[in-house]
């Protein structure tokens, strides 16, 4: 299955937005929203008619790619969930109301949680309850996915920082 349609957004001619600040790092997630009117997580993740993805950060938020997926029955078609994970790329998590068991294991290989959540929950509030998560330190899934995500200084590098004395 193929994508019908694909927005991304780029802003000031750079694919990513501005760093946002979380202390003296700059920590920014991406997450996925399974949304057919792209203000609430209304679809099943198998069946999804598109996904909003935004990057998401402790001051701010920006919506980055909108992409939408032909219409599918739910069942007997694990094909559609190979261009909806690859639709996911760098995304931590994925907001839907639903999600099978076979989409669960491929989503995890991938890295990336999958969250349900109660119908039509509005995309806004979770972004604001990432946002206060970033700033007030992230729950379990997140604090991993951020260490998996970030690129680690060697540690030989850091003890060559730190200087050494025989």
């Amino acid at each position: 299955m193929a994508f019908e349609r694909k927005l991304r957004l780029i802003d000031g001619g750079s694919a990513a937005p501005a760093a946002i600040d979380a202390g003296d790092e700059a920590v920014t997630v991406r997450v996925a929203f399974a949304s057919a009117d792209r203000k609430h997580v209304d679809q099943h993740f198998g069946a999804a008619q598109g996904f909003v993805i935004y990057r998401i950060g402790a001051a701010r938020y920006d919506l980055e790619e909108a992409a939408q997926f032909g219409r599918l029955d739910m069942d007997g078609n694990e094909d559609k969930l190979a261009a909806k994970i690859a639709a996911l790329t760098d995304c931590v998590a994925v907001y839907c109301q639903a999600v099978g068991a076979s989409a669960i294991g491929q989503l995890k290989t991938h890295g990336i949680q999958p969250i349900k959540v109660p119908p039509d929950t509005l995309i806004s509030g979770l972004l604001r309850d990432l946002q206060q998560e970033l700033r007030d330190g992230p729950s379990a899934w997140l604090a991993r996915a951020i260490e998996r995500r970030s690129p680690r200084a060697d540690r030989f590098d850091a003890m060559e920082a730190e200087g050494w004395s025989e």
